[in-house]
């Protein structure tokens, strides 16, 4: 049985915790969800054309079961699968890899963290 001082088991690698990072910061003054997704973008022509670029780090998660590619929408998007949400929560917890501060709304939609007004969770319930 681990001791409460362990750290957490690292469930993304290192570029897939970048691009987490990078997709979910603070973009044009606004907060992204993490429910809505990871937008990718489209191949314009060729013998791919309006088929979605995945990039190779959304392909190892796709792969490890972590993510479900959507393309119902406009644009195609990555959104994160159960076992994804309980991967990103853990994540978020371990302050070194996701500071608190700049991450807090997405600490809220996973429900680490209370709303300042303590409205409860913005986004999304996921078990672990």
């Amino acid at each position: 049985m681990p001791a409460a001082t362990d750290p957490l088991p690292l469930l993304f690698t290192a570029p897939e915790r970048d691009l987490i990072r990078r997709s979910l910061c603070m973009q044009f003054s606004q907060y992204p969800s993490a429910a809505e997704g990871i937008l990718l973008r489209t191949w314009r022509g060729g013998p791919h054309a309006g088929e979605p670029k995945v990039p190779p780090t959304i392909r190892t998660m796709l792969e490890r079961g972590l993510m479900e590619l959507r393309t119902d929408g406009r644009w195609p998007r990555a959104h994160f699968t159960e076992a994804g949400w309980a991967a990103l929560r853990h994540l978020a917890q371990d302050r070194r890899l996701l500071d608190p501060v700049q991450f807090r709304h997405l600490r809220q939609e996973l429900g680490i963290e209370m709303d300042p007004d303590g409205s409860g969770q913005v986004g999304p319930q996921y078990a672990d």
